[in-house]
């Protein structure tokens, strides 16, 4: 028997009936908190359009279909709710979890007046005795008499559609399949809300960067939606739900299949070549600025030399106090020790000269590079150890907008330039990322962190 306070709190409070209702032990987890107080605040009128995206088996279906249409029954008896889902029987078997909810003996406790009619016995179609209902269907199902909401206009919640995974992880490559899907929504699905302000939600995995979430939050059906999105790892370095997947089952994930971990689990799916740094979004010159008021060498150094390890880079990278960022040049190459400290006094000497001298050289303090940053110091150069303690993909989403809002310049006519897009577009499926590290190693430096720093510069 639940307590009136029990009681309470399970009717006012999504998450408190979800752990009420739960068959065992629900573990609580801040992103469950999130997607009910979302969810919440559709009941109350905030969000009409609303977009959820989550790594799979994070208890999506469990929380924002299956337990929250019968917590919107039990406290909206008259709700109409259509449900849909990439397969008829997937929607099907969601919304007879949702009346197995319903008839549960908590539940009963919770919300003793509702009903089901008695000729509800379908699993896909039932009805309260209230008139509410509950209607599934996959996205190429027939949806034809059917509805969501009410017509009244009274502005309180009577419904809603709820789209779960509208389609399959193996159809989204599908030039053909995944435009139907998006079709599907505007053509068929808009048209059974029984009122403007029947809310839509949309709760998915990230698939493709066109997939229906893709297709909604880029203006496809001419609404603004409110977006959830839940990465399996944050832009701390954070995993999102440490009980499912540590950070080193994590990144066992990515490492295995970077395209699928990229889309399904950090909810920014890419081009099979990569995708995530578009060469639309970089700026070129061909004349430099005057002066700038920073000059910094960042450097990346490789381990081995062998044909299969990457390459040694260099590059100089000048800030202007208008605030963008210029790559001035870039040396690179597989060298052993004794060369590499050659190549680097060379390229600092090189840059450490007329109006604009040489404020930092920057040099990740690992492997090669701790002894590189040894040597040079005790011959006078202001080289420092710089440490890099996130995982590329996390500082590539960090600095990626930057790049995108056109203040990093790159030389337009540099030989190297060609290798250097190839290795961006194709990030994090190329062969090569040498050249990667250091640029966000200087956006970081320069941009992200806000360092300005007047050394050498021309004021």
């Amino acid at each position: 028997m639940l307590s009136n306070e029990q009681i309470f709190k399970c009717r006012v409070d999504l998450l408190e009936f979800t752990k009420t209702v739960f068959d065992g032990e629900f573990i609580v987890n801040q992103h469950h908190i999130d997607i009910c107080d979302a969810l919440e605040r559709v009941v109350v009128g905030d969000i009409k359009r609303l977009i959820i995206n989550l790594p799979p088996r994070y208890s999506k279906t469990e929380i924002a279909v299956v337990n929250f249409i019968a917590w919107c029954l039990g406290n909206f008896p008259d709700s109409k709710f259509m449900h849909c889902s990439y397969g008829a029987d997937l929607a099907t078997e969601n919304a007879a979890n949702a009346k197995g909810v319903l008839l549960k003996e908590a539940y009963r406790e919770i919300f003793p007046e509702v009903q089901l009619k008695k000729d509800s016995t379908a699993k896909a179609n039932y009805k309260t005795t209230a008139g509410g209902a509950v209607y599934a269907a996959g996205t190429d199902g027939p949806l034809t008499g059917k509805g969501a909401g009410k017509i009244s206009s009274d502005g309180l919640f009577h419904g809603a559609i709820i789209i779960d995974d509208p389609i399959k992880p193996n159809d989204t490559d599908s030039e053909t399949k995944r435009p139907k899907v998006n079709q599907w929504f505007n053509r068929t699905l808009k048209s059974r809300i029984n009122n403007r302000d029947t809310p839509i939600i949309v709760i998915m995995q990230r698939l493709h960067e066109e997939d229906l979430s893709g297709f909604l939050l880029d203006g496809g059906d001419g609404e603004e939606w409110e977006h959830l999105c839940l990465p399996a790892i944050d832009e701390n370095g954070q995993p999102l739900w440490e009980h499912k997947h540590n950070r080193e089952e994590l990144e066992i994930m990515r490492l295995t299949d970077p395209y699928s971990f990229a889309g399904q689990y950090m909810q920014s799916p890419s081009p099979i070549g990569g995708g995530i740094f578009k060469d639309s979004y970089w700026k070129f010159y061909t004349g430099l600025p005057v002066a700038f008021a920073q000059k910094v060498i960042f450097a990346d150094t490789a381990l081995k030399t062998k044909e299969s390890s990457d390459y040694s880079v260099f590059q100089c990278w000048g800030k202007t106090r208008e605030g963008q960022i210029y790559m001035l040049d870039q040396v690179r190459g597989k060298w052993e020790a004794p060369d590499l400290e050659v190549q680097a006094k060379a390229f600092y000497n090189k840059h450490n000269a007329g109006y604009n001298l040489v404020s930092n050289f920057l040099v990740e303090d690992k492997a090669s590079g701790t002894g590189l940053i040894q040597s040079l110091r005790r011959q006078g150069l202001p080289i420092n150890p710089i440490q890099r303690d996130i995982d590329k993909y996390t500082r590539a989403m960090s600095v990626v907008g930057m790049i995108e809002a056109g203040n990093v310049y790159l030389p337009e006519n540099a030989e190297f330039l060609t290798d250097y897009l190839h290795e961006f577009s194709s990030f994090p499926n190329g062969k090569h990322d040498d050249q990667i590290d250091p640029t966000m190693d200087a956006i970081e430096h320069f941009l992200r962190n806000n360092v300005f720093t007047d050394y050498g510069a021309i004021l």
